[in-house]
């Protein structure tokens, strides 16, 4: 919005020509986002607490979650209140990837409030029965990945693989059933890792930095051709998404780590996850993310792990699934969950970018 409202007038005023530059309006996409969560979060908080929105604890989980009880959720709602803003204040508003990613923010969001509010006032960990949920997912997802398959009609298809400068596959029509399966597995793997206090607003946080980077080297010609990575046009305005992202991740961090005074509940995690899927689509980094979210991955292959071997062999591979809760029952402090899954995440995200120069 900034942009298309002061750039008409930098003949006058010179120094309004910096609203063109996406590393600017980046960086205070970021801290629009990071100022808004500090200034709504005490507000949501209390009044999450008044209306008695508190989380409800599964019954299996481990037993030290059982003072988290009430603990008002939904704080989703702040941090998508907070990405949407700094989206529509900073990012380009005639760009197509404005647009794809509010989608997103909103499709996917909608989704867990939904669960959410269910959760909250049947007062029951159950929310949304998971087939309605998952169907729900693939509806959205197919709205987004039809409209990326059209729009970049013969290139959206091609598949990049980390090393390799070239395509190494056309995924043809194929691509849809790919990309949905995308979007839908990383919407669930960061809600499956939404489970200790500040562990999935950290990891957001790094991977966002890292998606940041990620987009615009890719927006740029001469980067992309230095790296040798696939150029694509206009995707640089992803930059400010992506910060927008972890500013306003740093902001809910500040009431979310332990003893965490609020939980993003699914409003956050599946819309957070599903759109760095839709920003892996879009700058063709879809086999990358796996490496950039690799803690994201580890914990929703756990769940799976877990489930086939138990089914097939009835024993259990985990103490308990996903995996955060697997290091917690052999007695690691909940602290030290966290920050260990942190530091993991972040050699993945070095890994991810090391693989921009090693082609």
């Amino acid at each position: 919005m900034f942009k298309e409202i002061l750039l008409p007038f930098v003949d006058k005023f010179t120094f309004l020509n910096i609203f063109q530059y996406i590393t600017f309006r980046a960086a205070y996409a970021a801290v629009t986002a990071l100022l808004i969560s500090f200034i709504f979060g005490p507000k949501l908080i209390k009044a999450l607490k008044k209306r008695k929105a508190g989380q409800e604890i599964r019954e299996d989980g481990p037993e030290t979650h059982l003072v988290k009880s009430g603990t008002p959720t939904m704080g989703g709602i702040l941090i998508l209140f907070a990405i949407i803003i700094s989206v529509l204040l900073w990012q380009d508003l005639g760009s197509y990837y404005t647009w794809i990613s509010l989608i997103s923010l909103v499709g996917f969001g909608a989704i867990g409030f939904v669960d959410d509010y269910l959760k909250v006032f049947r007062k029951s960990s159950a929310g949304l029965q998971a087939r309605f949920k998952f169907s729900a997912q693939i509806v959205v997802s197919i709205i987004i990945v039809l409209i990326i398959y059209f729009k970049d009609a013969g290139s959206a298809t091609y598949l990049y693989l980390p090393f390799f400068k070239n395509p190494v596959l056309d995924l043809s029509l194929m691509y849809i059933p790919f990309a949905i399966i995308l979007l839908v597995g990383f919407s669930n793997a960061v809600n499956l890792t939404d489970g200790l206090d500040g562990l999935a607003s950290g990891l957001v946080i790094i991977v966002g930095l890292t998606m940041g980077i990620i987009t615009y080297v890719t927006g740029r010609v001469d980067y992309s051709e230095y790296l040798m990575i696939p150029y694509v046009a206009g995707s640089g305005e992803l930059m400010i998404l992506s910060f927008a992202i972890v500013g306003a991740s740093i902001g809910f961090l500040w009431y979310n780590t332990h003893p965490a005074e609020i939980f993003m509940g699914d409003t956050g995690s599946l819309s957070l996850g599903g759109t760095i899927g839709v920003i892996a689509l879009l700058t063709k980094k879809e086999m990358l993310v796996i490496i950039i979210g690799g803690v994201f991955v580890l914990e929703a292959l756990s769940v799976i792990i877990q489930v086939v071997s138990f089914k097939l062999r009835g024993k259990r591979v985990f103490k308990m699934a996903p995996l955060h809760h697997h290091f917690e029952l052999k007695g690691w402090a909940e602290s030290k969950v966290v920050i260990r899954f942190w530091i993991i995440g972040g050699l993945f995200a070095i890994l991810s970018l090391s693989t921009l120069k090693i082609q």
